[in-house]
């Protein structure tokens, strides 16, 4: 952005610095003056008769009183050149790292040593947005490399099928059919869900009161099915829980969830619990289900977009795109909430989602 010239902040500090000796300087000898000096008659003879008169001691008192002033300019000037270039040495530690980030340098940190003050509480702070924005970046950069490879493998699936029907008229175009059907449904599916995570990620919606048990409730009645083809017993409990939020990405949140809990769990004789509950100022769904014990390193990273979890038991036909858990981090921190991830000690996972409550 271009500005007009003007003062730097040292040679401002400098001259206020100055200005303040000089205005000080001034008022001792006015005090000097009007306490001293007008006591003295102004006469031939002088206090009690007695040389020198007030002619004799201004004379006397004027050169003096200058050259003070003089040099209490010059040490104002060039004290306060000093003193606002060590006051100001850690505010150019700061630009010259804010200039680094912009122009694209997002590891290097400023770490300011000394005692606590208002520049270090600065520094440090500016050190916590790097620490934050060099994260998203990472996260973004892994996000749009791994976006593009799995919107590359459909397409490129659906290419050779088409070079093999091509080079093979004989090939059966119901199997062909068939399986650009399949390829296509997965892509489309992973286009939804990209759109979802990135409109969850804007918290561009209508804000409503949504109670949690019937968001719960619906979900369930819709997965029903799929948990009664994988021999999984699915529950829902608990009591009212009203939260803020837009519907749609909540209902979609518990559905995630609830389907994440069905897939990933025992081949037989699994069972997934939802439970809704309500405190003062926080509402509460905890998703339980039972499955293989997780590996303790698995469990963090589950909220990552495209993370499959390969350690954990799946079907082919429920594959997923691997963003399920990572639309219901980016639901619930769009609607303010928390998201807690903790493995149980007999296998499986539970998932906690608290969401600020509304009256």
């Amino acid at each position: 952005m271009h500005r007009r010239p003007g003062l730097s902040a040292r040679l401002g500090l400098t001259l206020s610095y100055a200005g303040f000796l000089a205005v000080a300087g001034a008022l001792l000898l006015a005090v000097v003056w009007m306490f001293l000096l007008r006591h003295v008659p102004d006469n031939s003879q002088g206090l009690l008769g007695i040389s020198p008169n007030r002619y004799l001691l201004v004379r006397t008192f004027a050169p003096a009183a200058a050259m003070a002033m003089a040099f209490l300019l010059a040490f104002g000037l060039l004290g306060g050149w000093i003193l606002a270039g060590r006051m100001l040495a850690p505010l150019t530690q700061i630009t010259a790292a804010a200039r680094r980030a912009g122009n694209g340098s997002l590891s290097h940190r400023i770490r300011m040593k000394g005692s606590q003050d208002e520049f270090r509480e600065l520094s440090d702070a500016f050190d916590s947005m790097l620490d934050q924005l060099e994260s998203h970046v990472a996260e973004q950069q892994r996000f749009a490399a791994n976006a593009s490879h799995e919107l590359r493998t459909p397409l490129a699936i659906s290419r050779t099928l088409l070079d093999v029907a091509r080079k093979d008229p004989t090939r059966d175009r119901g199997d062909l059919l068939e399986r650009l059907y399949a390829v296509n449904t997965r892509a489309i599916g992973l286009t939804e869900a990209l759109l979802l995570l990135s409109r969850s990620d804007r918290a561009t919606f209508t804000r409503e009161s949504v109670d949690l048990s019937l968001i719960a409730e619906e979900a369930a009645e819709t997965l029903l099915p799929l948990a009664e083809q994988r021999r999984t017993t699915l529950d829902v409990t608990g009591v009212a829980a009203p939260a803020g939020g837009s519907a749609e990405l909540l209902l979609r949140m518990v559905t995630n969830l609830v389907q994440n809990a069905v897939v990933h769990n025992l081949p037989d004789g699994g069972t997934v619990t939802v439970h809704t509950e309500a405190y003062r100022d926080t509402s509460v769904l905890r998703v339980e289900n039972t499955g293989r014990r997780l590996p303790p390193g698995l469990v963090p990273t589950l909220t990552e977009p495209f993370r499959r979890g390969t350690d954990r038991v799946r079907t082919d036909e429920h594959a997923g795109v691997g963003l399920g858990l990572a639309i219901v981090h980016s639901i619930v921190r769009a609607h303010e909430g928390t998201l807690d991830l903790v493995p149980r000690p007999d296998g499986g996972l539970l998932v906690t989602v608290r969401l600020p409550r509304t009256p």
